[in-house]
Order: structure tokens, then sequence, then C-alpha cells
């Protein structure tokens, strides 16, 4: 019986996109006999928790981080924070539903073209109501870094949101298939999928 279950899995798991126009059911279904079993989010990576408040939200008021070295809140050009502190601090005010002012930090990265910073400017632009600016986004993370699964997720969770689940299916299958199963990437769409409901971090 395992065997024809193996190889119902494999078949369903590689059917074309075109033949899969059914019913989030369908797809549920479909994740599992692909998945054989859900597993835990899995630990690693900077993006498999949900950012810790620090100053810059518990404190800072607007587009403003807080700088360790001045002890203060300020200006993200005018901060001290190296760029993997501004992309936690952009993590950071994103969770927290301050998705303007994490745009202002992201401005204020070194780096427009880092796959990273494209992906959040997608993130938050999803966020507040802009899919079109956000698939844009996620595009150009993409292209700067194929292996980017986060950005993958992203842009999948974005087509569950839009009722494209045969999209974000789609991208689900790239991520397992570029060595990304059991990363949160994989398995918050995974969850997307099964339940509809996306992430907020």
């Amino acid at each position: 019986m395992l065997p024809m279950q193996t190889d119902h899995a494999t078949l369903a798991c590689s059917l074309p996109l075109p033949a899969m126009k059914a019913t989030r059911w369908t797809f549920s279904a479909l994740l599992l006999s692909c998945s054989f079993a859900a597993t835990a989010f899995a630990a690693g990576g900077g993006d498999s928790a949900a950012p810790k408040p620090t100053n810059t939200t518990k404190t800072c008021k607007g587009a403003r981080v807080w700088d360790d070295q001045k002890q203060r809140c300020v200006a993200p050009k005018q901060s001290s924070l190296d760029p993997d502190e501004l992309y936690d601090a952009v993590r950071e005010l994103a969770y927290a539903g301050r998705y303007s002012d994490a745009q202002m930090v992201l401005a204020a990265m070194p780096d427009q073209t880092d796959s990273r910073v494209l992906t959040y400017w997608g993130f938050t632009y999803r966020k507040q109501g802009y899919p079109d600016q956000a698939m844009s986004y996620y595009t150009q993370a993409i292209a700067q870094d194929p292996q980017n699964h986060l950005a993958r997720s992203y842009m999948g969770q974005g087509f569950v949101s839009e009722g494209k689940y045969g999209l974000a299916l789609e991208q689900w299958k790239i991520i397992r298939a570029n060595g990304g199963s059991d990363t949160w990437a994989e398995i918050s769409l995974r969850e997307a999928l099964l339940s509809g409901q996306t992430q907020s971090y």
C-alpha cells in the first residue's frame, strides 16, 4: 500500500500548474501527500522567529530607530546601525504593523539591490495593500538571488491572500525543490496554503 501512496504523491507533486484547477481543500490534500507529515517550525535562520521588541518599537516614535551608541532614537540614516541591525529594525517595525516606518528604515539601507532589502520592500507593500508593487519587489529579489526562499514564501503568501492557490503552490514546490524543505519559508507557506492565513513577519 505504501508504494502506491508514494507513487500517487510523486504524481501529484509533479502536476503541471494548469492541471491544478481546484479548491483550497484539494490543495490541502496535495500538500499533505507531498509532505507526508506536518512538522514544527524549523529553528535556524534570522526569519524563523518573530522579532523581539526593542527600544525601536517600545520607545521610538515614527520612522526612528534606537541607536545603542547614542542611547537615543535617531533617524535611520543618522544612526550608527550596520545593515544587519537596520534589517532587524525593519523586521521589528513590520511585525509591529508599522509598515511605513519600516520602509523609511529600508530606504536607509546602503544597498537597495540587496535581495533581502527587496524582499522586505515587497513584504511591507503587500501588508499595506499594494500587491502589484509587492510582486514587483519579490520578482526583483528572486532575480538577484534565486535561492531566496523567504521572497518566494512571501510571494506565495501574497498569492494565497489573493486566492491564487495554484501560483502559491508553485512557489512552495520551487522552495522544496531547491533545498528549502522544513525551513521557516517552506513551512509558513505550506501552512498558509492549508489554512488561508499568512504570516505577519
